[in-house]
């Protein structure tokens, strides 16, 4: 009989050779978008199942190095100290990666009883058969199985949960929607936690707050070190003051020089240079600002709706060619045009255009604008992107007329929902569809997404989220 090795030394054979026909000739560049996807797949597919296989393997390697006298254990045997050290060995992965399968292994082994020698059932059965079926793969594993495990609730209660996020990862879940993907498991799972918690973050909260702190260091070469854990309330508020100062758009590979703009009638943009500033400088240098502002006036820098709106005066005629001096309230000296832009980045921009007799000739009215309020409503409501799949948070969405404001739509929350910069820009040649139904968006998917091509309610916001199963489970 063939042995379970043989039989994976030929799918490797197999698989090795049409890999190497593939990259060495280049195979996927003259096939169709369909065929494409396709292969993205099947691939994954067939990594989801090697991924069950290696988890249940190392499954194994845990127990025979944890649960038999040291001598007989297969690290002793291997000359390795841990099954870690092991694993990685033989894999050739990081010890971040195998650390992650070790997890994924606790979470649906069927652990041996050392008494009785009878197989044990896994943690999370359910789990274990998604697994086994291909359904999920590890990082979907552990996504539930790491918000499962911090709720504080009985066993029944954790397994009631653990079927249902199974049925999610086939496809099969309460809703009827497509296959969950590993970040919509982990944002369920974390649903299910606070539903199953019955003692809530309050015990936890507590422990947090006797742990708080922040210490400012003493100088030494020019720099203060600070160091310290923040509640995360406290994190948050800092984290969109942050958000508040740095704009995400210049950063990343694609723009590795930051905008750029160019003068009019020149082919070639003007010569800029790189901003090489890392994450944590732009952090240093956003804090400075935030403790500067706050300590002269108390007013802060805002995001969304209510960004600030720059009031920029410029003579037409350098409106018109692009040069020349621009004013702002609160500077005493010009400057240039594109200083003036750059600082226009951060918010909306109502351009008021004088003539020579200082007649005021052109207002670009911004009524269209959502407010602030409105902005925090609609931000409750989506909690993010609401694009299914997209984990894209508040912070950096855009809020789209479901109804266009060309059109009659007005601007309020039934005519407003929050779409990251891609999906919006991208809604009319994507496939998706959004309509509002009783003050709630709907999303349509494409085809490859729901075969269905059905209308589904859809949000990110936890708070309706948890609502939703608290009332299907009642």
């Amino acid at each position: 009989m063939e042995s379970l090795a043989d039989t994976l030394d030929q799918v490797e054979r197999m698989l090795g050779d049409s890999v190497s026909n593939t990259l060495h000739t280049n195979g996927l560049l003259g096939s169709s978008d369909v065929d494409l996807l396709s292969v993205v797949g099947r691939v994954a597919a067939i990594s989801r199942l090697t991924e069950a296989l290696l988890i249940e393997a190392v499954a194994n390697v845990q127990q025979r190095a944890e649960d038999r006298p040291r001598d007989e254990r297969i690290t002793t045997a291997l000359g390795c100290r841990t099954a870690k050290e092991l694993v990685q060995r033989v894999t050739r992965s990081s010890s971040r990666t195998v650390g992650a399968l070790m997890s994924g292994a606790r979470a649906i082994a069927c652990p041996v009883s050392i008494t009785t020698g009878e197989s044990l059932p896994a943690r999370y059965p359910s789990m274990r058969d998604a697994v086994a079926a291909g359904a999920v793969g590890l990082d979907g594993l552990l996504a539930v199985a790491g918000a499962l495990d911090d709720a504080a609730c009985d066993a029944a209660a954790r397994r009631a949960a653990e079927s249902e996020l199974a049925d999610s990862a086939r496809g099969e879940g309460a809703d009827g929607g497509p296959a969950s993907c590993a970040d919509d498991l982990r944002l369920q799972a974390q649903v299910w936690a606070m539903y199953l918690d019955q003692d809530g973050a309050e015990p936890r909260e507590a422990h947090a707050a006797r742990k708080r702190a922040l210490t400012v260091g003493t100088c030494r070469d020019g720099l203060v070190p600070v160091h310290g854990s923040l509640l995360p309330e406290v994190a948050g508020q800092l984290g969109l003051l942050f958000d508040s100062i740095l704009n995400p758009k210049g950063d990343g590979p694609a723009h590795p020089e930051g905008v750029r703009f160019a003068e009019a009638g020149v082919d070639d943009p003007i010569p800029s240079q790189a901003d090489l500033r890392s994450r944590a400088q732009k952090q240093h240098d956003a804090l400075a600002t935030i403790l500067g502002v706050a300590a002269t006036s108390g007013a802060l820098p805002t995001i969304g709706g209510a960004a600030p709106t720059l009031v920029v005066q410029v003579s037409v005629e350098d409106l018109v060619a692009g040069r020349g001096h621009a004013h702002v309230p609160g500077a005493s000296a010009p400057v240039s045009l594109s200083v003036a832009r750059h600082i226009a980045c951060t918010g909306a921009v109502q351009r008021v255009v004088t003539d020579d007799a200082g007649r005021i000739v052109a207002i670009h009215n911004l009524d269209r604008v959502f407010n602030a309020h409105q902005r925090k409503a609609i931000t409750l409501r989506d909690g993010g992107c609401i694009i299914p799949g997209c984990h894209v948070s508040a912070t950096w969405c855009e809020i789209h007329h479901v109804t266009e404001h060309a059109k009659g739509g007005q601007t309020c929350t039934d005519n407003g929902v929050l779409l990251c910069w891609h999906h919006h820009r991208t809604l009319d040649s994507s496939g998706w569809r959004i309509r509002m139904r009783g003050g709630v968006p709907e999303v349509r998917g494409p085809s490859w997404w729901d075969a269905s091509i059905t209308w589904r309610a859809v949000t990110n916001s936890p708070i309706r989220m948890r609502e939703r199963l608290r009332s299907r489970r009642e």
